[in-house]
């Protein structure tokens, strides 16, 4: 039986993000048994969904596979998203909840820092991620892990639609999730990973 974990980035972030290599290194050290997955997203939101749904249906199609998602920030959204779609447990870390709710902050031109590809996020995208948007209504079992001091998104929506789940806020940190490590066996326990 494989069990594998799918770790899905932020917007302007790569599987050489610091909680992913985190990530790697501790299940290579701790849970060898477990399959990581990190795809380096594509800058589009389209793409991206796209991308990660080939990624999950390839995973369920290996024999007795167990799967769980973890994502970050815009990566959060689209967890849910899979999560919703294929019943999956995931783990969120300061989800995005409504990106087209910060439609301003993904439009325009950017530049990504780790592979330096510059791309553009025009009215199309955001269109693409409002028909994306799961309801308020979830299926899934979600453990949502926020700080208060996040800087670009604000940790009571989150607290507010993932109501009912399982929910860490820890007052500080900030967007990126300090001390994340602390979490990670939890997480493998919470995904249903570590037997």
């Amino acid at each position: 039986m494989t069990a594998a974990l799918l770790y899905i980035h932020g917007f302007l972030s790569s599987p050489d993000s610091q909680k992913a290599q985190q990530l790697k290194q501790f299940l290579a050290n701790d849970f060898p048994g477990v399959q990581l997955d990190i795809p380096a997203l594509p800058n589009t939101p389209g793409d991206s969904l796209k991308l990660l749904d080939e990624r999950v249906q390839a995973l369920l199609n290996e024999p007795g596979c167990r799967l769980g998602l973890v994502g970050s920030s815009l990566g959060g959204f689209f967890a849910t998203v899979l999560a919703e779609r294929y019943r999956l447990p995931a783990v969120l870390i300061n989800p995005a909840v409504r990106p087209t709710d910060l439609a301003a902050h993904f439009l325009g031109t950017h530049t990504n820092p780790y592979s330096q590809q510059t791309f553009t996020i025009d009215e199309d995208d955001i269109a693409t991620i409002r028909a994306m948007e799961p309801s308020d209504n979830l299926h899934s079992r979600y453990w949502v892990l926020m700080q208060t001091g996040d800087e670009v998104l604000d940790y009571r929506r989150a607290e507010a639609f993932y109501q009912g789940q399982t929910l860490t806020i820890e007052e500080g940190g900030d967007h990126h999730f300090q001390n994340f490590e602390r979490h990670m066996g939890a997480v493998v326990e919470f995904l249903g990973l570590s037997g």
